[in-house]
């Protein structure tokens, strides 16, 4: 069985720190040999679900990401920790234009809130041949 690896970041939930996001996804996709393609791709779908967290604007908080490597594919989980929010917060809301992007973008995503009232999302983008 192979062993899957990750990769854990936070970061503020303010647009400027989320390069980090972005960059940390596209390296770990060129790494897994995405083509450029793919890697553009999961840079909009982050960009996509991490602004769906935080707003245009940011807030005060963190987002946490983890970045999983099942064997030809990246996974990706995020969760923002806002102050103030609690269980019963509603969920992120996409727009439908987002929804269309991020279909068109990875083989699966969702948004939710967890456990504790965190705005969360999931994405899984596999390489073509593990379609």
């Amino acid at each position: 069985m192979p062993t899957q690896e990750e990769v854990r970041l936070v970061v503020p939930a303010t647009p400027e720190f989320l390069r980090l996001a972005r960059v940390t996804a596209t390296g770990l996709a060129s790494r897994l040999g995405f083509s450029y393609d793919d890697v553009e791709d999961l840079r909009l779908a982050i960009d996509e679900l991490c602004f769906a967290l935080i707003g245009s604007k940011g807030k005060e908080g963190t987002v946490s990401l983890r970045y999983a490597m099942p064997e030809g594919a990246l996974e990706i989980e995020g969760a923002a920790r806002f102050a103030g929010s609690a269980p019963g917060d509603p969920a992120p809301v996409l727009s439908e234009l987002s929804k269309q992007i991020l279909g068109a973008l990875v083989d699966d995503y969702d948004v939710f809130v967890a456990n504790g009232g965190e705005p969360s999302f999931r994405l899984r983008k596999a390489r073509p041949e593990e379609r």
